[in-house]
């Protein structure tokens, strides 16, 4: 069964840190663009990161950038999202989603490029 469990989120407060894990089960990563995505109550999911395959080509949103690392651990089938100097407006619940690379380094920021998705993990950056 495939499956994508984030986990790592929590409340924080402003200036804090977070790292979010993404593990998946039932098939390899390798092949496979990871994305994070996030979503605020009353907003559109958007793409925070998104690392490829195999060259490790990276994506990060304008807002994220400087701040917030993607890496992955293929050996541990695990994608991760370091998340710095946390802002308020980074409250959000975050999602990993996997899809298949159809060329070299590709990067997916579109939702329904993504094949899995995960449940999510609530992310709270507040004093």
């Amino acid at each position: 069964q495939v499956q994508l469990v984030e986990s790592g989120g929590g409340l924080v407060q402003p200036g804090g840190s977070l790292r979010l894990s993404c593990a998946a089960s039932g098939f390899s990563m390798d092949g496979y663009a990871v994305g994070w995505f996030r979503q605020a109550p009353g907003k559109e999911r958007e793409a925070v990161s998104c690392i490829s395959s195999p060259d490790g080509s990276t994506y990060y949103a304008d807002s994220v950038k400087g701040r917030f690392t993607i890496s992955r651990d293929n050996a541990k089938n695990t994608v991760y999202l370091q998340m710095n100097s946390l802002k308020p407006e980074d409250t959000a619940n975050y999602y990993c989603a996997a899809g298949v690379i159809r060329g070299w380094g590709q990067l997916m920021i579109a939702t329904d490029e993504y094949d899995y998705w995960g449940h999510g993990t609530q992310v709270t950056v507040s004093s």
